[in-house]
């Protein structure tokens, strides 16, 4: 396996893991996340969906979206998101 190969995967692994963790916190809030890292759930949606139009794959993006939340949007939304204070 070449370097760039293995720093892929390594890469990978990590994003699977930051998908996990937000999976797994649920009380942290899309507006927080944006709020303090300028980026939330439905920002990795998206940019899922545009790195792979870079390499003319089409991913759905609600499909996408289903994979980072671990549900439905909407079922996400009424389970875990709380009123804008």
């Amino acid at each position: 396996m070449t370097i760039n190969r293995e720093k892929e995967s390594i890469e990978a692994a990590t994003f699977r893991r930051l998908v996990y963790h937000l999976q797994s916190n649920t009380d942290v809030q899309n507006i927080d996340l944006m709020n303090l890292a300028g980026f939330c759930r439905n920002c990795l949606s998206k940019w899922m969906v545009e790195e792979a139009k870079k390499k003319n794959v089409s991913l759905d993006y609600e499909s996408v979206r289903t994979e980072i939340y671990g549900m439905e949007y909407s079922e996400w939304k009424k389970k875990f998101q709380t009123p804008i204070k």
